[in-house]
Parts: structure tokens; sequence; C-alpha cells
């Protein structure tokens, strides 16, 4: 349990490092223009295609309190936790990251955006690490369930 959780707190440490440091790329005025892709600053007040944009204020306490509902469950619940650290990593820093935002620039800072033959919501480095978190719980949940129906056949 002490590795898995050390394991847990580096990667989550330097992730967040590694997604604050590329923010800060671009809040400090880089940019790169393409013809599909283009690397842009602009901040969503929102989550997800800016929904709930008309929360901006509050939106920030409401994921902490979302966070925090999510960290208490893995403290209380071990098992869990020593299945799912890897992503529950991954989930934690890009949304600190992204709650972290909010507090310092007033909304999240996203900076890819897609554009080739259609527009696509611009996102971040947080936002495609809680993707991937998204995906992992998935695939070891299936991996589980798969297991589970083998043993009791």
């Amino acid at each position: 349990m002490l590795k898995k959780l050390s394991i847990s707190i580096i990667l989550f440490l330097v992730l967040f490092s590694i997604d604050q440091y590329i923010k800060h790329l671009f809040v400090d005025g880089f940019e790169l223009k393409g013809e599909c892709i283009s690397l842009i600053l602009a901040y969503n007040y929102g989550v997800a295609f800016s929904m709930f944009s008309f929360l901006e204020g509050n939106l920030k306490y409401i994921q902490i309190a979302i966070m925090l509902i999510g960290i208490v469950y893995l403290l209380l619940h071990k098992d869990t936790f020593e299945k799912y650290y890897v992503p529950a990593s991954l989930l934690l820093a890009g949304g600190v990251s992204n709650i972290y935002d909010r507090f310092i620039h007033g909304g999240v800072v996203d900076y890819v955006y897609w554009h080739c033959g259609f527009d696509f919501a611009i996102f971040n480095l947080a936002d495609v690490l809680i993707d991937i978190a998204v995906v992992l719980i998935l695939i070891i949940s299936y991996l589980d369930s798969k297991k589970e129906k083998q043993k009791n056949s």
C-alpha cells in the first residue's frame, strides 16, 4: 500500500507540474497556429464544452467538494485505491490543475484547438489526463469483471 501511495503522490506531482508549466507558457504568450491544430490561449469558465459557465465563480468550490469526496472514498476503501491508484492519480492531477487555474486565472487555461474539418473544443493536458484516467478505470473494471465471470464459471 505504501509503495502505491508513494507512486501515486509522485505521479500526481509530476503531472500537475508539467501541466502547470505548459499552461504558464501559453499565459506568457506562446502561440502556434496550424492548418488543423492551433496552440492558442483560451480560458474556459465552465467545464467540458463550456457547460455550466454560469456557475463561473462557484464552480471551483463545487469541483473541490467533488474531489474531496473522491479522496475520502479512496481513503476509506483502500482496496479500491490499490486497484485504481494510477488512474486516480491522473484524475487528481488533471482535476486539481484545472481547479488551480480557476483560482489563479479565473478560468481553466486551455490551449489545444482542433479546427480541421470541424471545430472541436479547446482543451489542455489536464483534460487529456482526466480522459485517460476514465479509460483506464473502464479497462480495469472490465478486466476485473471478466476475471470474476471466469472464476464463477
